[in-house]
């Protein structure tokens, strides 16, 4: 089920795969700085030095692009590996509608599987359908957040 492009209404990217780049580029420089430096140049370690770091990347790269996706539309919330449909979201559960209540950080289950929000990323309490609260994460929370006003309001 893919949703048109301007269907989204807030969409990050965890990571690009331009970081591949780094692993080559790492082992170039020093190929240089051992030409410049007119040393013994060991092509043998850098290249295997590039490939390393290079397959590192890529590992994490995948990881985040996997993991740590946080994607919006009029029908869903996608957090991690959890889509989450958005009739489910009955509000915010961030002191803003109710006055008075705050619902208790610590008991709330986290989407989007893992056992807390990913580090850096603001954190957002929604209230359910069923009355529970959940704890969604984005990297501009505020942005997130507002977005999500305007489609529950709407």
């Amino acid at each position: 089920m893919t949703e048109a492009a301007d269907d989204v209404r807030y969409q990050e990217t965890a990571a690009s795969w331009w970081w591949l780049l780094f692993g080559p580029g790492f082992a170039a420089a020093g190929i240089l700085v051992e030409l410049v430096t007119q040393g013994p140049v060991l092509y043998p370690v850098w290249l295997v030095a590039g490939v390393t770091l290079t397959g590192f990347t890529a590992m994490w790269v995948y990881a985040r692009k996997r993991y740590v996706v946080v994607r919006l539309t009029r029908s869903t919330l996608r957090q991690g590996q959890e889509t989450l449909p958005v009739e489910r979201i009955a509000g915010l559960a961030d002191g803003d509608d109710k006055p008075g209540e705050m619902p208790v950080v610590h008991a709330s289950r986290v989407l989007g599987g893992g056992l807390a929000a990913p580090r850096k990323y603001d954190e957002l309490l929604l209230r359910l359908d069923d009355g529970t609260v959940v704890l969604a994460w984005a990297r501009d929370g505020a942005a997130l957040r507002e977005a999500l006003r305007e489609l529950l309001s709407a």
